[in-house]
Order: C-alpha cells, then structure tokens, then sequence
C-alpha cells in the first residue's frame, strides 16, 4: 500500500516523496514523486491521559477503550498510557484489570502500560488529587499494583519518607519512575535521577515552585541530560514564554503530554476524573475551586501550540513522538522508517490530522 503522501519526516529530515506499507510496517520512504497530498509522520505518544471523549480509564471497560481509543486516533496519537491519578485503593484493581484487558483487544492505538500518577505523592502538592487518597510510599503496596496490572510508569514524590527506596525498586522492576506532585528540593531529586527517576512530570505543575536559590526537581530536571522533561502546552497550564524557555532548555527531551481528561473532544460542561468532579469552561478544566485539573488538550493541538511558540515542526512533532517513545524506551515507536510498524499520522500543511494508521490499518481519515 502506498500512503500518496508529498513527504514524510524521517529521523527529523523531511524527504520527500511517498511511503510504501507492506504488512504493518513501513517499507520504504522517498518512492515516486511528490504528486502526493500531505505529510507523514510518526505517530503521537501520549505519556498521560486520564481519559477521553467521555471515557474515564479509571472507570471504564473494553469498549471505553475502544472508544476512547477511535477518538485518539483523530489526533494523531497512535500509542498511548492510561493514566490513574490517586484514588481509593479499591478502584485501582479493577482499573489496572481492564488496561491489561486493552491491551490484549489490541485495537485503535497501542494502549503501552498504565501511568499510575500516584498515590504516592505530597499532600501539599496535591493538584487535582483528592489529599484524603494520597499515601506515604509503600514498597509492599507498590509491588501488589505492579502485579496487579501493565504499569509502566509511576509519578512518585521522592521527598517522602520511604520515597528514595521506592524509586529504586520501581527502577529494578523496570518501571519509569517521574518526579511530581512533590515538594523535593534540587537535592533530593537529584538524589532520585541518581536511582534511575528518568521524568518530571507536568513540570512547573503541582510541585515546589522555582527559586533562584532553590530551583526544586524543574531545576534539577533541566540540568540533568539523561532526564525527560513532560510538559502540558495548552496555554493554561504555562505561560507561552515558561513553555518555549523549557522547550528550548530541554531540547531533545521536552515530551508533549496532555494530561487530558474525560472531557477532551468534548465541549463545556462537568465531567469525572478519577473520584472527583471538575468543570470545563473557557477551554480550561478546573475543580470548584478553581485548580486546574488536567485539560481539555490534544496532542495535535499541543504539537501546533509548540511551534506556533517556534520551536522547528520537527522538533515539535519529535516532542510528540520520538521523544516519548525513547522515554518508554520503545524503539519500536515514535519514529517512521523501514521496517517499523507502520503507526503514522498524515498532516496537512497547518499540522493538522488528516490520517490516522496503526500498523498499517487506517484507524481515521478526514
């Protein structure tokens, strides 16, 4: 099959001319001319998604997924982590259950691993989480929600006591371990990417604020090379300036997520997200309160907002994709060229999806 596109970006190169598909992978790019329409490129990785039009993954079941996972498709993303943020711990078992069961239909983009987004984390951090289900680390706990599901990554605040030891054990069971919604001073999360915590979750978000004089995990995130850098680009959660000084620091490993919620692809209205209620107006989504509570965002508008800031399109759709997919440490995913799975998304000149593939099946077309 050949996708009729005009080019496809290539390990950040644009080469033009079309690609070929042959059973679910990629096997050739640059054929023909360039009479085609549009432009290939690797399918999105979103590393945190509490939900989607209408499907909370916290409650939902197969055909949540299944539905959560044809909306997805629309923006791109081809491979994606579940996101639970912290809960009653009756909830997560069932939960954890229906994303190993996902996983298995092994239809619409690839549901990777479950991101437990605590419970282990600061209080005083707390963001959208309800305080009354955050817990101090807990090795044995940890090692029963493991079993119990496809974690492959976990939120964790380092400071607490125990949190340190949790790291390390998360690491050795192979898990990616982020920094976030924790008050850790540059110290102690230095200390945590010294045992392996390899992210930073939603950074500037539901963490101990930057200083000068104490630049907290944001600080240390970005001085640390071999660390990834996950930031929500929809103009609410950071300003236009903080997310494109990020960018630029933390070039190469700045992720896009968008930590959506039920409400994403929807409009204004209330909506769940774990065992709470939040509030969508004005494009931002809230608690009573007035906290942000996840977003409304897509990962193909988050690629738009970037470069619209100016970052290069191939470093925004890298943000998107490769960089996530190395993080995950996933070669598989992320990136188009011969011989991978054939998971693509078609953009028209604006970036915007037009065509949605996974391995080679066409999961949307505009």
């Amino acid at each position: 099959m050949r996708l009729g596109v005009a080019a496809a970006f290539v390990d950040g190169h644009r080469i033009a001319g079309d690609v070929d598909v042959s059973d679910g992978r990629v096997a050739a790019v640059g054929v023909g001319g360039t009479a085609g329409c549009g432009l290939a490129v690797a399918g999105y990785v979103d590393l945190q998604v509490n939900g989607f039009a209408g499907v909370d993954f916290l409650a939902t079941d197969s055909d949540g997924y299944r539905r959560a996972g044809e909306a997805l498709a629309a923006t791109g993303v081809t491979a994606y982590l579940p996101t639970f943020i912290s809960s009653p711990l009756d909830a997560y078992w069932p939960a954890l259950g229906q994303a190993r069961a996902a996983q298995a239909l092994a239809c619409g983009p690839r549901v990777v691993g479950v991101h437990l987004e605590g419970p282990f984390l600061a209080r005083q951090w707390a963001g959208a989480h309800d305080p009354a289900n955050i817990i101090e680390p807990d090795l044995g706990l940890a090692g029963k929600l493991l079993d119990a599901g496809p974690v492959v990554c976990m939120t964790v605040a380092p400071e607490r006591p125990g949190g340190l030891e949790l790291v390390t054990r998360l690491v050795r069971a192979g898990v990616v371990v982020a920094c976030g919604h924790t008050d850790a001073d540059a110290p102690t999360a230095s200390a945590a990417f010294d045992r392996g915590a390899r992210a930073v979750t939603h950074i500037y978000n539901a963490q101990r604020r930057w200083r000068p004089r104490d630049p907290g995990v944001a600080g240390a995130a970005l001085c640390r090379s071999e660390v990834t850098v996950q930031a929500i680009v929809d103009g609410f959660h950071l300003a236009p300036e903080t997310a494109y000084q990020t960018f630029l620091a933390a070039r190469g490993r700045f992720a896009l997520v968008t930590d959506a919620v039920e409400a994403a692809g929807l409009g204004e209205g209330t909506y769940r997200l774990g065992d709470r209620m939040v509030t969508v107006a004005g494009g931002a989504v809230r608690l009573a309160d007035g906290t942000l509570a996840g977003s409304g965002l897509t990962l193909d508008a988050a690629v738009r907002n970037l470069a619209a800031l100016g970052a290069p399109a191939a470093e925004a759709l890298a943000a998107a994709a490769a960089v996530p997919a190395r993080l995950l440490g996933r070669p598989d995913l992320g990136a188009l060229r011969p011989g991978l799975p054939a998971d693509i998304a078609v953009l028209d000149d604006d970036l915007r999806v037009v065509r949605t593939l996974v391995a080679g099946d066409e999961l949307f077309a505009r």
